[in-house]
């Protein structure tokens, strides 16, 4: 794997810069690998050649790009195990998991994109106006270390199959799955420029793309306070900006559901990956009446849950560094403070792991909308369990956060679910154990971000709409 190197202008070149980032492996606390750190004039050398190879990118056909777009879908799925094993020690999800999940949806992302472009209108006649589609220009691709193929996938396949070219910053937290799929593309054959790797800093190469003012577009998956800044760079030469950013989400358990059946996937909900997912079921709200019975099932589950390093057979991985490692155990300890119920977990490392960052499952019960672990976005192992009263007032707690990316309610009655789930401010809504879809759009209200991502409505994101006025 080519991780000492960028990959610019189709040829793997040497970093402008000679400071270089550890990788390491969460599980063991080891250094796994090294990349290199991009400077600005790295940033300058990429950008340069996704502008001179949109001119011709751009305008290629709808059917070229779509068989570059499946060369890159069948390139990741028969590297599916390699990629899987890779993140699965950069970032800590069991290998098993990592295999399905982490190489699975990048795959399935490209996979898909194809036949999206056959069927989207790129061009449509209103009135004597033809409307025609095209590429928003050179995309500035900046990606997190939780999901990080994922997130690669849902902004490059996208942006090239619009007829964009991408300069793509992942995160230096997790990064070699990003060199792994610089390969892919590279077998695939995609024109030098087209797509361009610079690993670093985000507050050093992100910033220098954010700002840059031959880049047209920037796409940033992070946090919402990373999120921010990108806007405020971005502004300065008024390009667009689409954010994937924080969350809180809540899983709304109405007074008729089956808590046996729904409980322990609530809890799954907001484990999976460790708690680091921006969608994460971290917020249960049950009724009053119901609440201990749904503690103690909480409980349960949560004991049950297998914590281990990444190539065991747990569910439960490490959290991806010791910084959010001590982030979330201060989340842990903030809410034993603000006097909420810790059910289980705690701050302490989890018996026979003391090495790597590991959290134990927590639960704390008897949660109110004021307290900080039910405001803030935690990314960590920890669920919270708050008592509502009636329908609206579980409603008014769902709504009551700064984000509104995702959420779910459950009911033995789907048509009571779904008007729940019209009632909240958020843009994707689990009702009654619906999964996920990688074709339906994805993406937040509120400062969760805006833009959406996946299926034809990610394609849209990367497009320009331009109108021709024709002769009557």
């Amino acid at each position: 794997m080519n991780n000492d190197r960028l990959y610019i202008d189709g040829a793997w070149v040497p970093s402008k810069g000679t400071s270089t980032h550890e990788v390491v492996d969460p599980s063991t606390e080891q250094v796994i690998a090294t990349v290199p750190e991009g400077t600005p004039d790295d940033v300058d050398a990429a950008v340069a050649a996704a502008k001179r190879a949109f001119e011709t990118w751009g305008a290629t056909s709808v059917d070229e790009r779509s068989k570059y777009v499946q060369a890159i879908a069948e390139g990741l799925a028969a590297r599916s195990e390699e990629i899987g094993s890779q993140i699965s020690r950069e970032m800590g999800m069991p290998k098993g998991l990592a295999v399905a999940i982490q190489a699975g949806l990048p795959a399935g992302t490209f996979a898909a994109m194809p036949q999206i472009m056959a069927e989207f209108p790129w061009e449509e006649r209103v009135g004597n106006s033809l409307v025609v589609r095209e590429p928003v220009g050179v995309v500035a691709a900046i990606t997190p270390w939780n999901y990080p193929l994922h997130q690669i996938a849902a902004k490059v396949a996208p942006a090239l199959a619009a007829g964009c070219t991408v300069v793509l910053k992942p995160s230096e937290v997790a990064p070699l799955n990003a060199f792994l799929f610089a390969e892919v593309v590279h077998d695939a054959g995609l024109p030098p420029g087209v797509f361009n790797l610079v690993t670093g800093a985000g507050t050093v190469v992100g910033e220098a793309m954010a700002s840059h003012p031959d880049v047209d577009m920037v796409s940033l998956t992070g946090s919402t306070r990373a999120g921010r800044r990108v806007s405020e760079l971005a502004a300065q030469t008024v390009k667009r900006v689409h954010l994937e950013l924080g969350g809180k989400s809540a899983n709304v358990v109405l007074d008729d559901a089956d808590l046996a059946a729904v409980v322990p996937g609530g809890v799954f909900g907001c484990y999976l990956n460790s708690g680091q997912t921006c969608s994460a079921l971290t917020r249960m709200l049950v009724p009053r009446s119901r609440h201990d019975e749904v503690v103690e099932l909480a409980r349960a589950m949560a004991e049950n849950v297998k914590v281990g390093p990444a190539d065991s057979d747990a569910t439960l991985g490490p959290l991806v560094s010791a910084t959010q490692r001590d982030r979330v155990r201060g989340y842990i300890q903030k809410g034993i403070d603000e006097g909420a119920t810790l059910v289980t977990g705690g701050v302490e490392a989890p018996d026979g792991l003391d090495t790597g960052y590991f959290v134990q499952p927590t639960v704390f019960a008897d949660v109110t909308p004021d307290m900080t672990i039910a405001q803030e976005e935690i990314f960590g192992p920890v669920l919270v369990i708050m008592p509502y009263d009636d329908d609206d007032d579980a409603v008014r707690i769902a709504n009551a956060t700064i984000y509104g990316l995702a959420g779910a309610v459950q009911s033995a009655d789907q048509e009571r679910a779904m008007a729940i789930a019209r009632r909240m401010r958020t843009g994707q809504v689990d009702v009654c154990g619906g999964s996920f879809n990688l074709l339906a759009p994805f993406g937040g209200y509120k400062q969760s971000g805006n833009g959406r991502e996946l299926g034809k409505f990610g394609l849209d994101e990367f497009l320009e709409i331009k109108s021709l006025q024709l002769p009557a």
